[in-house]
């Protein structure tokens, strides 16, 4: 009998969800069965542990789950031996450093002598050790931010998307430790056959997200124009070509990078390209 990836993701939230969108997107669907803890999928050899993100890097590095899901942050607190293979693009955010609105703040110098309430006191105290600052670390969890207000600490170091929550506790940002993303991680230590079944789910994960990042282009050029417009164009390889039904004109079709877009659809209009259809990709295969 054939064995299964066991891959751990978030039970609940946005990174959960972010990440049964991104294994649909690959042909698996995850439909976290309801007071379950665990799924088989039907398209793939692959079991999936719904768990605490903050349990996620000891379930990898402890053999119970292969690999997993996890924000950065997550896995650089925790520090277990895993490998961080896929950056996913999602789930983005940052860890900083905050203290009261109306604290005088010039430089890290000036956390010296503080106390700072955080989740991760792991990153925190690296942080401060790497730039030579004396504070003291109030490891809490939950709430972290009001710690401040409540004199529980002077600042905290916490997770920040928006930096709403921190303008409505009257905190401001201060040093930013890490900017953190989800990461794919597996265990140091797969047999041969889950090692296979993971170079597959990456195959898959890395066409979705290459996709993401690049748009297909179909343009209406005079055929006078076609050398210039493959010349701008970025593509892979050369582009298509094909005659229009209209005399000295062709189609031309070609894959672009996302953040390459708008310069490169300025140039192609100054060259001549006129008619210009940007779609999405689903999936694209190196």
């Amino acid at each position: 009998m054939s064995q299964r990836l066991r891959l751990a993701i978030q039970s609940s939230g946005r990174l959960s969800d972010s990440t049964s969108d991104l294994l649909s997107a690959c042909g698996i669907r995850v439909n976290k069965p309801d007071r379950k803890l665990r799924m088989v999928s039907d398209h793939f050899d692959l079991e999936v542990l719904f768990v605490r993100d903050d349990d996620i890097p000891n379930y990898v590095a402890d053999g119970v789950a292969d690999a997993g899901v996890v924000g950065e942050n997550v896995v650089l607190e925790k520090n277990r031996p895993v490998r961080q293979l896929d950056r996913l693009g999602f789930a983005g955010c940052r860890l900083s450093i905050a203290l009261p609105k109306a604290d005088k703040y010039d430089s890290i110098q000036d956390l010296n002598g503080r106390h700072i309430a955080t989740s991760y006191p792991g990153l925190l105290g690296r942080y401060l050790e790497k730039h030579g600052v004396d504070a003291s670390i109030h490891m809490i969890s939950g709430s972290v931010e009001i710690a401040p207000g409540i004199g529980l600490a002077d600042g905290i170091c916490d997770i920040v998307s928006s930096g709403s929550t921190l303008i409505s506790n009257g905190l401001k940002e201060v040093e930013v430790i890490l900017r953190s993303e989800a990461v794919l991680i597996a265990s140091e230590s797969l047999s041969e056959e889950k090692q296979d079944l993971l170079d597959r789910l990456r195959f898959r994960i890395q066409s979705v997200l290459t996709a993401k990042k690049h748009r297909y282009i179909l343009m209406n050029v005079p055929n006078a124009a076609i050398d210039k417009v493959i010349d701008i164009l970025p593509g892979m390889k050369a582009p298509t070509v094909m005659p229009l039904a209209t005399e000295g004109w062709s189609s031309v079709h070609s894959v672009i990078p996302e953040n390459a877009f708008w310069d490169v659809i300025e140039s192609l209009k100054e060259a001549g390209a006129e008619g210009m259809l940007v779609v999405p990709i689903e999936k694209m295969v190196l």
